[in-house]
C-alpha cells in the first residue's frame, strides 16, 4: 500500500468508533473519568414509528427502551462506551442524553409561581454526568465536523476561482484515482462534480491536521467561556405559560448557575426543556442537526427522510436476497436507505420522471463514492439501480418482487387529488402483479388516505391490509398476486 493510500485511509475514515479510539491515546481522556457511567439517552423519532426505534435499539444496544407518552421520543440506558453506536442507528432524528425526568410535576397555579419554579429548579438538576457525556460526544464529533467544513469551504474556492488551473485538476484527479478509485468504477452513474470534490479530500485532510492540532493546543491554554441557549418544547392545554417564557425563566437560571453566555444562535449547548402535560423532561441534545441528513446530495421537491425510509422499510422485514422496488422513487431516499442497511438484498429505483431518475442516479453515485473512500478500496458497486418507468406498467416479471415500499404523490407537492383517484388504483393494481403471490408484502406513505383507502377496498382479493399508522402509511400484503 502505498503512503498516500495509507494516509487516505487513515485520515478519511470518520466513522464515530476510530473517533472513539482516538480520544483514548490523547491527553485528558473524558472517557476515564466515566469509564462505568450509565445515562440516559432520549431520541426523537419520526411520528408512529416509535416501535421500530424501539425495535432498532434493542436490536443493536442490547437496551431496554421505553416509548414516551409525548409522541415522537424513546428512551433507553445505556453505558458512556455505547455511546458512538447511538450515533449509528438509523431510526432517530436528534438525541440527547437526560439530566432529570419529572413524570408527574406539580404546577403552581399561577404562572409567576410556575416560573419562580423553573428559576430554582436548575440548580438542583444533576448536571454532572450529562455533562461528562456532552464533553465526551463533543470530544469524537469535533474532527468529523472539521473536515466537513474544510470540505465546504474548499468547495466555494472552485466555484470562486472559475475554471481554475485545468492541468493541474487533471493531474489532482489522475493521482488520486490511481491510488484509491479507479475511474472506470463511476462509469455507470457518471458524475464529474462528485469525483472532482474526491479528488480534493485527501489534500484537504491532510492540509487540516496542523490546523487541527493549533486550534487544540490553543482551547488548552486558554479555554473560553460556552454559549449555550434553551429551547423548550411543549404539549398541552392546561399550562398557564408559553414556551418561549418557560426558556427564557430556566435560561437566565441556568446563565446564573453555571456563568455561561447566552447565544441563540452559535452556541455550544443546547439545554432541553421538553414539557407533555405533566411530564417534565430536562436534557443536554447530543446532536446538531437531524440524524436523517445523510446519502442523499441532491433534492428534489419531496425528498423523504432518511430515518422514514429506514422505518418503513423495517417494517416490512426485508430478508437476504428479497427484490425491493420504489416504483416512485423520487430521489431514491429510500432504495439508497434499503442498499445500505441491507445491502444483501437487492433494490430497484424507478420512477416516471426523468428529472427524478436523474436525481436518483446522481444519489446512488454519491453513495457508492462515500462508501469507497470509506472502505480505502476500490468496489464494483452497490445493490442498486435507477430505471424510468411507468407506474401502471412496470417492466418486471409477474410475481418478482419481494417488497414494495414506496412515498406516493399526496396530491399537494406532486400531482393532484384529483389523479389520485385514477392513479392509486391503477398503482395497486399493478404492484399485486409484480409482487411474489402469498409472501410479497407493501409499506405505502400517503397522506390521501380517503382515495387510499377507497382504491385499497376494491383490491380485497389481491392485498390484504396489515396495519394503518398515524393515518399515513398503508402496510399491506400481498394474498395471491
Amino acid at each position: 500500500m502505498s503512503d498516500v493510500q495509507e494516509a487516505t485511509n487513515q485520515l478519511l475514515d470518520v466513522n464515530l468508533d476510530e473517533n472513539w479510539r482516538s480520544i483514548q491515546v490523547t491527553g485528558s481522556d473524558p472517557r476515564s473519568e466515566s469509564e462505568h457511567l450509565q445515562v440516559t439517552v432520549g431520541a426523537t423519532v419520526p411520528t408512529g414509528f416509535e416501535q421500530t426505534a424501539a425495535d432498532e435499539v434493542r436490536e443493536k444496544l442490547g437496551s431496554s427502551c421505553k416509548i414516551s407518552k409525548d409522541r415522537g421520543k424513546i428512551y433507553f440506558d445505556i453505558s458512556v462506551e455505547s455511546l458512538a453506536q447511538v450515533h449509528c442507528l438509523r431510526s432517530v432524528d436528534n438525541l440527547f442524553v437526560v439530566v432529570k425526568q419529572f413524570k408527574d410535576y406539580q404546577f403552581k397555579e399561577t404562572k409567576e409561581e410556575v416560573l419562580k419554579d423553573f428559576e430554582e429548579l436548575a440548580g438542583k438538576l444533576p448536571w454532572s454526568d450529562p455533562l461528562k457525556v456532552w464533553k465526551i460526544n463533543t470530544s469524537f464529533k469535533k474532527k468529523k465536523t472539521k473536515r466537513k467544513k474544510m470540505n465546504q469551504s474548499s468547495g466555494k474556492e472552485k466555484i470562486d476561482n472559475g475554471q481554475g488551473d485545468k492541468t493541474d485538476e487533471k493531474d489532482d484527479k489522475k493521482g488520486f484515482t490511481n491510488n484509491t478509485l479507479d475511474s472506470h468504477i463511476l462509469d455507470y452513474y457518471e458524475n464529474p462534480a462528485i469525483r472532482e470534490e474526491i479528488s480534493t479530500l485527501v489534500g484537504d485532510d491532510l492540509a487540516s491536521c496542523k490546523d487541527e492540532k493549533d486550534e487544540s493546543s490553543k482551547e488548552e491554554t486558554h479555554p473560553e467561556v460556552l454559549k449555550f441557549r434553551v429551547t423548550c418544547n411543549r404539549a398541552g392545554e392546561k399550562h398557564c405559560f408559553s414556551s418561549n417564557e418557560a426558556a427564557r425563566d430556566f435560561g437566565g437560571a441556568v446563565q446564573d448557575h453555571f456563568k455561561w453566555k447566552a447565544d441563540m444562535t452559535n452556541f455550544d449547548v443546547e439545554v432541553l426543556l421538553n414539557i407533555h402535560d405533566n411530564e417534565i423532561v430536562v436534557g443536554i441534545a447530543l446532536t446538531e442537526e437531524s440524524l436523517h441528513r445523510r446519502n442523499i446530495t441532491h433534492f428534489g421537491p419531496t425528498t423523504l427522510r432518511s430515518t422514514l425510509a429506514y422505518g418503513m422499510l423495517r417494517l416490512c422485514a426485508p430478508q437476504p436476497t428479497d427484490i425491493i422496488v420504489d416504483p416512485m422513487c423520487g430521489t431514491g431516499a429510500i432504495p439508497i436507505e434499503g442498499a445500505t442497511e441491507w445491502s444483501n438484498c437487492y433494490h430497484i429505483a424507478g420512477d416516471n420522471n426523468p428529472l427524478a431518475v436523474n436525481r436518483a442516479a446522481n444519489n446512488i453515485s454519491s453513495l457508492l463514492t462515500k462508501s469507497q473512500i470509506k472502505e480505502g478500496k476500490v468496489s464494483w458497486g452497490l445493490p442498486i439501480d435507477a430505471v424510468q418507468w411507468d407506474i401502471c406498467n412496470l417492466p418486471l416479471r409477474t410475481g418478482s418482487v419481494d417488497i414494495i415500499v414506496t412515498d406516493m404523490p399526496f396530491g399537494k407537492r406532486m400531482g393532484s387529488k384529483k389523479r389520485n383517484w385514477n392513479l392509486y388504483p391503477a398503482c395497486l393494481q399493478e404492484m399485486s402483479r409484480v409482487c411474489r403471490p402469498g409472501t410479497g408484502r407493501a409499506a405505502l406513505l400517503t397522506q390521501d388516505k380517503k382515495c387510499f383507502t377507497k382504491a385499497l377496498s376494491g383490491m380485497g382479493h389481491v392485498w390484504r391490509k396489515n396495519k394503518i399508522r398515524k393515518e399515513l402509511l398503508g402496510d399491506a400484503k400481498n394474498e395471491d398476486g
